[in-house]
């Protein structure tokens, strides 16, 4: 196997080895540590501390210690988030959650620089573009770690289905669940049994561990990059110093087309904020028990990556403007719908459908909202994508933040009008567009967007 293939395979297990315990975890936050909304509060500083770790500590970490020692070290970040869950409490959770975001985004810049040495070094001995070798690297990257959403949540769904005293939900008791939740402890408004310490020990066991093994894989493994890609290694990361990085990412404010696409970035961090903190724990919870996130959550990452790739590649037919209001008609009929819909048990299959439809939308925000991006600030890509990180995460930082303040229906409310906001400010952009290249095709330009759609969300 040719060498460099062999690394990006290495990554790439290694990155779903660890999005496996990462993502599962994710999901069953809000509904595991549920008690004064330690769950949700924990995912809220983690986002916010991934906001300080990309605007400083990715170039320094990788010029200090590589990438392969960056993604290592990064690794355990996520480890210590893992065995932060084993006694939670918010002198373990608030720590790891801190600990974890911090290690984020130099995680994800070490495999970048990674995959585009690798890449640009093969091209060179072939005699190939090295654009399009680091577009197949990323292509086997992103079409194995993608999964890791689904192998996650099937390992939770499958250990907390074994749980001997599985409550019927009483028909009292499931008035308290849905868009008009009682803004208690679900898992005991309900009555819905809670899993036994002894099957979230053994999940936590599995997740640790799948953290363990994708870090020992990288540290034995995963190649040093060579000496004689230092000169490549030293253009990657020649990168700006914290205060031109952070000055350059608010001087992009000035781009009247950012300001306005700020509201579409920041619903994305609310929308996948609102499924994995409120849907779980209000809903699948709720009305039909922990053992039930799992198998919903595999719905939406199992349709957000067909979608992804099918959306990809039929943009250039479709055009983006198709494509985004297909998005926001799919999410707005699934915020009227949770908004009256009454869950109940005798109606499983609703529980799976939702989910499905969020991941089909969600894979439009995500591919078209990156090549969005990618095509109106060409010239100031690092700056626009910078942004792009920061919105989103603000989002994510306000969707968790707010999680246990307020009614599920005031949530949906709000997600709404953010959707609605959006998609003016959106159609501002287009109009500006079109108003400055009159007869030029917005869509034209073919983006590749896959490298993008993932990096975003952890």
């Amino acid at each position: 196997m040719e060498r460099n293939l062999k690394n990006v395979l290495v990554i790439s297990f290694g990155f779903l080895l660890l999005f496996t315990a990462y993502g599962g975890l994710q999901s069953l936050q809000s509904s595991l540590h549920s008690e004064e909304g330690l769950g949700v509060a924990s995912l809220s500083v983690l986002y916010a501390a991934l906001i300080l770790s990309s605007m400083f500590l990715p170039p320094v970490l990788i010029k200090k210690l590589g990438c392969k020692w960056t993604i290592a070290g990064s690794m355990c970040c996520y480890i210590a988030f893992s065995l932060g869950n084993f006694y939670a409490s918010w002198y373990t959770l608030i720590p790891t959650s801190v600990i974890l975001g911090l290690g984020g985004a130099p995680l994800w810049s070490a495999k970048c620089t990674y995959l585009t040495i690798a890449g640009n070094s093969y091209a060179e001995k072939a005699g190939k573009n090295g654009k399009d070798i680091i577009n197949q690297y990323f292509g086997v990257f992103f079409l194995i770690f993608q999964s890791s959403g689904i192998w996650g949540n099937l390992i939770s769904s499958l250990i907390f289905s074994q749980a001997s005293d599985k409550v019927e939900v009483s028909e009292e008791n499931l008035a308290c669940c849905g868009a008009y939740d009682c803004m208690t402890d679900t898992t005991n408004a309900t009555g819905s049994a809670e899993p036994s310490n002894s099957l979230i020990y053994t999940l936590l066991g599995i997740y640790t561990a799948s953290g363990v093994l994708a870090v020992l894989l990288i540290v034995i493994f995963l190649d040093q990059i060579k000496s004689d890609q230092a000169e490549t290694e030293k253009e990657i990361l020649e990168t700006p110093s914290f205060w031109s990085t952070f000055l350059a990412t608010f001087q992009h404010l000035k781009d009247k087309r950012q300001c306005l696409l700020i509201p579409l970035t920041m619903y994305s961090g609310f929308e996948q904020g609102f499924l994995s903190g409120d849907y779980t724990k209000t809903y699948v919870t709720c009305a039909l028990g922990i053992h039930y996130v799992g198998y919903a959550m595999i719905c939406f990452s199992a349709v957000n990556s067909l979608c992804s790739l099918l959306f990809g590649k039929i943009s250039q037919f479709t055009g983006r403007k198709l494509l985004f209001a297909l998005a926001t008609v799919t999410n707005t009929a699934c915020i009227i719908a949770l908004l009256l819909w009454k869950p109940h048990p005798k109606q499983l299959a609703v529980f799976f459908v939702f989910p499905a439809l969020w991941g089909l939308a969600d894979a439009i925000w995500q591919t078209q909202t990156n090549g969005l991006y990618g095509i109106l600030f060409e010239k100031h890509k690092e700056a626009a994508f910078a942004n792009y990180r920061l919105w989103e995460s603000v989002g994510f930082v306000i969707a968790f933040g707010y999680s246990t303040k307020l009614q599920v229906y005031i949530k949906l409310y709000i997600l709404l009008s953010v959707l609605v906001l959006s998609m003016v400010m959106y159609g501002a952009v287009e109009y500006l567009e079109a108003k400055s290249s009159p007869g030029t095709p917005t869509t034209t330009k073919k983006e590749n967007v896959g490298p993008l759609t993932q990096e975003t969300l952890m």
